[in-house]
């Protein structure tokens, strides 16, 4: 027993060998809470105290579950097989196999994963006739989820008009049809197996004096029902060994409730609450700065994280002129991180969007670094990304049979599957491309291909004088993308990722030397340079491979062909040595050597939609600090004066979070932010950019003589220092959007606001 215990701090012995009692272990980052929690069991068990059938462990993961198992092997010469170690899901699947009957279950009844569940209820909605405009089949999943997840079938949810109460009504019809069939989708395991311990007292009974002894990982991600479904479980006698950390509380969007945790505190009359603070992972330097900023959080539960480790490295702070400078200077630290040594796979660069990848990929994809998007994909390989390039393709070249396939029906225009087979056919009959053999389908299939056709030709008119920039806009208007994920409910990742589809073509035409205003179809420019032009033995004129891009394409042609490039060629294979990019989000649970934490800025870092939602502040505040103690030996935080985003150049402010961290722990690499917009820094292709609009914009505005222009800095005796953002009309109609931080987005009449301007 003493080799059992002999590695644990004194916290981490006081929580291993507690009594049979409920325990709630605050764990914080880096603390050994996997070491606590196996070693938990294999003492219980070593002692006497239970047998392994009688442990019930909970984790979030199966990837955790197998690293517990593991973990438990080692310790103990037991068959760790049958135990009951697994996931919410898992566990729930393996109770409702058991007891398929009482649970009026099939005995092969089948699980419904996300993508099954959607299909299920577009055939559901098919089969009554069902408009999925009106009622689109992703937003009635999450509908159906959101309520099982709250514990409700369908006649016990509220409906307070017509549509939700169609949404109800759809419901019940697809809990018929699951029933029908044989299948549960995810939400409805623990929905089911918690109604079946609720109404079946032996059963109940049964297992909760089975499983005197539970144990939950991650309990701060605990949702309302898994919450119920724990306390359903243990009854009034269980020793529940909760172990969680409320800082690191991150998934209220996915229904976590944090208060889960003080709720088990008061309801469990909990005596034993035991705080993991001695850090393993972390210098001294990072974590005072994740304990101050955390410190600005209200209704903790509290826990100061320490190390043996030494102070280390202070936290390194970028201010940029822009995202590409941003980037660039990630990619040259990260470049001399590893002439010193480091591994590629020890560095890590976090982001608060998914959005903001892509100026990055570019940095490292030009400077050809090995890099891997962990937990998502490359920029250009995502799905919402590839269906805007298809429809770029089509504009390019309508006979791109694979574009074509890829959204002829996406978002759906009611052509199926036997449509299309009749277009092959007709292709394959006259040896033409599937764009050319529209024509040549009559009837209803016809129709529609037609209008399709016609919606890719009406788009190729509408923007031949345009620019790429403003073509690609179109097209995602017109094509319906953005219309298409308006409706899901997590939708908003992917327009932010279509919008960042202009931002990139802004940028290539800018480093390509097309022009900001060149037509996007332009034929190549004439042959000027000497010797751009060859003539082969055959008399073939040829292009020298070394002749600029912009004279031998067009900048549309020319962008899909970037595209493509970067799509394929540098994305780490496995096992390669490559840097890891990832959302804040996607990191937690992981650590590195050295983490870059991008885009600290308002609106962003804090995210904008966090002062809308209650506690958003909050949890945006938990997801810094999950950022922050990702980091062991180096960090890295950056902000940038102006970022692309959405197709459009905004001028930010600093993050509030800097002001919440200890100066003895910084250490800034350029001059704190005085908003000089554009100073002296060193000039980028994105300064350019954004230079090229704000000057057409200030331009515009000269004329009408109003005294004030986008980028400039400005003081409010009510809300502070802030930013104009835009101006809108003129004279004395002017207004202006003005970015005030923490105060957010006001809209001020120049005219009446008594605004100063800052010196820069």
């Amino acid at each position: 027993m003493q080799n059992l215990l002999h590695n644990l701090n004194p916290e981490q012995l006081a929580a291993v060998t507690l009594p049979a009692q409920p325990a709630l272990i605050l764990a914080g980052a880096g603390s050994g809470k996997t070491r606590v929690l196996t070693t938990r069991i294999a003492w219980l068990i070593q002692t006497g105290q239970v047998s392994p059938a009688g442990i019930l462990a909970v984790t979030f993961t199966n990837k955790a579950a197998k690293e517990m198992l593991t973990r438990l092997s080692a310790m103990l010469p037991i068959n760790t097989r049958g135990m009951w170690i697994g996931t919410f899901h898992g566990l729930c699947n393996r109770l409702l196999r058991a007891h398929y009957r009482d649970a009026a279950l099939p005995q092969t009844f089948q699980i419904l994963d996300t993508q099954d569940q959607l299909s299920a209820i577009k055939r559901l909605l098919k089969s009554l006739n069902v408009d999925d405009e009106k009622y689109p089949p992703r937003n009635l999943m999450y509908f159906i989820n959101n309520a099982k997840e709250q514990g409700l079938r369908a006649q016990y949810v509220e409906a307070n008009d017509d549509y939700n109460r169609r949404f109800v009504e759809l419901y019940a019809a697809y809990e018929n049809q699951c029933q029908r069939e044989g299948v549960v989708d995810f939400a409805e395991l623990l929905l089911r197996t918690y109604e079946l311990l609720s109404r079946n007292e032996p059963l109940r009974r049964h297992y909760q004096s089975r499983f005197r002894h539970i144990l939950v990982d991650e309990f701060q991600d605990t949702n309302d029902l898994q919450y119920k479904w724990l306390k359903l479980m243990a009854g009034e006698h269980g020793a529940v060994f909760a172990v969680g950390d409320d800082d690191q509380s991150i998934y209220a969007f996915r229904g976590a409730n944090v208060g889960n945790m003080a709720a088990f505190e008061r309801e469990f009359h909990v005596q034993n609450l035991i705080k993991l603070e001695q850090n393993y992972r972390s210098h001294g330097h990072i974590l005072d700065a994740a304990n101050v900023l955390i410190a600005n959080n209200s209704k903790r539960l509290g826990k100061n994280l320490r190390t043996d480790a030494g102070h280390g490295e202070p936290v390194r702070i970028y201010e940029a002129s822009s995202d590409i400078q941003e980037a660039n200077w990630v990619i040259e630290e990260s470049k001399s991180l590893i002439a010193e040594g480091a591994s590629r796979s020890e560095i890590a660069i976090l982001y608060r969007s998914n959005a903001q990848s892509r100026v990055i990929e570019h940095a490292l994809f030009t400077a050809g670094i090995p890099y891997r998007v962990y937990g998502g994909q490359r920029f250009f390989e995502r799905a919402e990304i590839k269906h805007a390039i298809a429809y770029l393709q089509l504009m390019d070249n309508p006979h791109n049979d694979s574009a074509f396939l890829r959204v002829v029906n996406f978002p759906t225009r009611g052509i199926g599957a036997r449509s299309i087979e009749q277009l092959q056919d007709a292709a394959r009959q006259y040896g033409i491309s599937l764009y050319a053999a529209v024509p040549y389908i009559s009837g209803k299939a016809g129709s529609s291909l037609g209008a399709f056709v016609k919606l890719i030709e009406g788009a190729r008119f509408e923007t031949q004088h345009l620019s790429l920039p403003e073509m690609v806009q179109i097209v995602l208007e017109t094509s319906g993308l953005i219309a298409h994920y308006q409706n899901e409910k997590e939708g908003a990742d992917r327009i932010e990722n279509l919008e960042q589809l202009v931002s990139a073509a802004t940028l290539f035409v800018n480093e390509e030397g097309f022009g900001m205003d060149a037509p996007a179809l332009a034929g190549p420019k004439a042959q000027t340079s000497a010797g751009a032009a060859i003539v082969s033995e055959d008399g073939v004129e040829i292009i020298d491979a070394d002749t600029p891009l912009n004279e031998v394409m067009s900048p549309l042609s020319a962008f899909l062909s970037h595209a493509s490039l970067e799509a394929g060629d540098n994305q780490a294979q496995a096992g390669q040595d490559a840097l890891q990019l990832m959302t804040v989000h996607s990191a937690k649970g992981l650590e590195f050597d050295a983490v870059f934490i991008t885009g600290l800025e308002e609106g962003l870092f804090p995210h904008e939609n966090s002062e809308k939602a209650d506690g958003g502040v909050e949890e945006e505040r938990r997801l810094m600090y999950v950022a922050i103690t990702r980091a062991k030996k180096r960090l890295y935080m950056s902000f940038s004066q102006t970022r692309m985003l959405h197709g459009q150049t905004r001028y930010n402010m600093k993050s509030r979070f800097f002001d919440e961290l200890p100066e003895e722990s910084l250490k800034w690499l350029s001059p704190k932010v005085q908003h000089h917009w554009f100073g002296n820094q060193r000039r980028s292709a994105w300064d350019e950019v954004a230079d090229f609009e704000a000057n057409k914009v200030a331009q515009k505005f000269t004329k009408q003589d109003i005294g004030w222009r986008i980028g400039e800095t400005v003081f409010h005796q009510k809300f502070g220092e802030g930013v104009i953002v835009n101006i809108e009309g003129g004279g004395t109609n002017a207004r202006a959007n003005i970015n005030f931080g923490r105060h957010g987005m006001k809209l001020l009449d120049l005219g009446i606001a008594k605004l100063e301007k800052v010196a820069s």
